[in-house]
């Protein structure tokens, strides 16, 4: 990654640009050093503030759609004030299309959560879909609570991009919360980058990704670019992952665009 903020250690390790094969493996950027320090710490569980967008009232998907058929309405599941993700469905996300924001959502694996890894409690929050499947800019949501994985694919993190600068994660059960300032890439009237994306993130009230510059969308394998990128507005998407673990929920969630 080029210039990092704060460690270098803390964008990918020792692993480089030069090292970086398109071709590869997703395990070659996965890194698990340093370990983020284990915080106790309490979700911010505030209402919406008077000029915020509410995406998310406790009553119906209104505000969403499914990403692989932005004509359908949102399919996942609604009950107590809250929604859950619907593995069968795919992908949802905003009806509206945001550039700069301040974002708030919470969210919650089950109790009675099982796998490990990232097969447990997956999900994602993507700051800026650019596109059907898991395209965007994402922001992990995974069972962290006592759960090794690899540290720039645990919950906080910039899904393979940025290590969190600590673990907040509450137990399985327990809500926890996202508070995130984002902005979005710029580009010249040519298509080349002009300034890169760029986001902090308080996890239950603590501070994870501190105004970290971001070098493209997210990639599952090989490195992230801003080739063929696109600015301007874009919706807001949560991923239905594919692994058997139980699914994840979600309340309280509000938008005020900057």
């Amino acid at each position: 990654m080029k210039l990092p903020l704060l460690s270098g250690a803390l964008v990918l390790g020792t692993f480089t640009l030069a090292q970086a094969q398109q071709g590869g493996k997703p395990e070659d950027t996965e890194v698990y050093e340093p370990v983020p320090k284990a915080v106790a710490a309490s979700p911010n569980l505030a209402p919406p503030p008077a000029d915020a967008i509410v995406l998310f009232n406790g009553k119906d998907l209104s505000q969403w759609v499914m990403t692989d058929d932005r004509n359908t309405p949102a399919k996942w599941k609604v009950a107590g004030g809250v929604f859950t993700v619907d593995k069968s469905t795919g992908n949802i996300e905003t009806k509206r299309a945001f550039t700069n924001y301040q974002l708030h959502l919470e969210w919650r694996v089950p109790a009675n959560i099982t796998g490990t890894g990232q097969a447990r409690g997956n999900s994602g929050l993507f700051l800026a879909s650019t596109g059907k499947g898991d395209l965007g800019y994402e922001l992990q949501i995974l069972d962290s609570y006592n759960n090794k994985t690899y540290v720039n694919g645990m919950a906080g993190s910039i899904y393979k991009q940025r290590i969190p600068l600590a673990n907040p994660t509450r137990k399985p059960g327990e809500w926890q919360s996202y508070d995130v300032m984002w902005l979005a890439p710029t580009f010249k009237a040519d298509g080349s980058l002009q300034t890169p994306a760029r986001v902090t993130v308080l996890f239950n009230g603590i501070v994870v990704q501190n105004n970290v510059e971001l070098a493209g969308p997210t990639q599952y394998i090989g490195q992230p670019s801003y080739n063929g990128q696109k600015g301007g507005a874009a919706p807001i998407k949560l991923q239905s992952h594919g692994d058997k673990s139980e699914p994840d929920s979600f309340r309280n969630v509000w938008i005020r665009e900057l």
